[in-house]
Formats: C-alpha cells, sequence, structure tokens
C-alpha cells in the first residue's frame, strides 16, 4: 500500500490540466525560470489529490485540498500572495483546534480569514468526479 499525489489546475471552463509536482516545485522556488505562460495575469484554482494505491493502482481518494493561485502579467506565480494564503489557511487551522479566532480587546482579528479565503474555493460535485475520475487514472487530461 502507498499513496499518490497529484495536482491539478481548472480552467476557467472546468478543464483539468495535471502539474507535476516537480515543475510546481519549481514553479515555488524559481518562478523566473518556470513560468505558465497561458495563465498571465489570472487567478487559477488549483486541487490536490491524495490517493491510495493498492499494487500501485489508485483505490480511493483520500484527501482533496484546494487553493487559487495567482500568476502575473508574465505567467509567475505570486510567491508572496501564494506564502500568506497558505500562512492563514494554516493559522485558520490552528485556531479551530485550539478553540477559535484570536481577540484582540473585544473585536475578534479577522485579517487572516480574508486572507485565508481568497485561497480557497469549492469544487461543484460535477468537478469533483471529474477530478476524482482523473486521480484514479479513469480519465486523462493534458500535462503542463
Amino acid at each position: 500500500m502507498g499513496f499518490a499525489f497529484h495536482t491539478y489546475l481548472i480552467t476557467p471552463d472546468d478543464r483539468l490540466a495535471r502539474l507535476a509536482s516537480t515543475k510546481f516545485g519549481q514553479m515555488l522556488r524559481h518562478p523566473d525560470a518556470h513560468r505558465l505562460p497561458q495563465f498571465a495575469g489570472q487567478r487559477v484554482r488549483m486541487v490536490s489529490v491524495v490517493a491510495e494505491l493498492a499494487n500501485r493502482a489508485p483505490v480511493r481518494i483520500v484527501r482533496r485540498t484546494f487553493a487559487i493561485l495567482a500568476f502575473d502579467r508574465h505567467g509567475r506565480l505570486d510567491l508572496k500572495r501564494f506564502g500568506q494564503q497558505q500562512a492563514a489557511l494554516a493559522e485558520a487551522a490552528l485556531a479551530q483546534v485550539l478553540g477559535g479566532a484570536r481577540r484582540n480587546g473585544a473585536v475578534v482579528d479577522g485579517a487572516s480569514q480574508f486572507v485565508a479565503q481568497g485561497g480557497r474555493w469549492r469544487p461543484t460535485a460535477q468537478l469533483t468526479r471529474a477530478i476524482d475520475e482523473a486521480a484514479m487514472g479513469r480519465s486523462s487530461c493534458p500535462r503542463l
């Protein structure tokens, strides 16, 4: 038994494009050298999927996480925005575990919640099925 990790970018018309983990890592480390010009100037939905494997074949989806990536006019990943969103999402998860939002006097500090929300999205049932079908190897999609 093992796990497979898949990353997909979703176009505005809900088509999936597979993004290799190594490519995404390169985009995070060296955005100038690893651009996606087809997404220049756009905010693009991303889904990361973990599939459980048995005999090297996917048998079930274990987890899906969703994010939104912003690209500049040259197709470079906006690392600052992505980092802020990821930090805010982690803070929101910790707040749930540790007992709610932080308070500054009588006012709830919601700034990170707004940043986190800007990096989240939820797929439709139809798109969820398409994501799962691709991750399970039942359908193909282009690779970036």
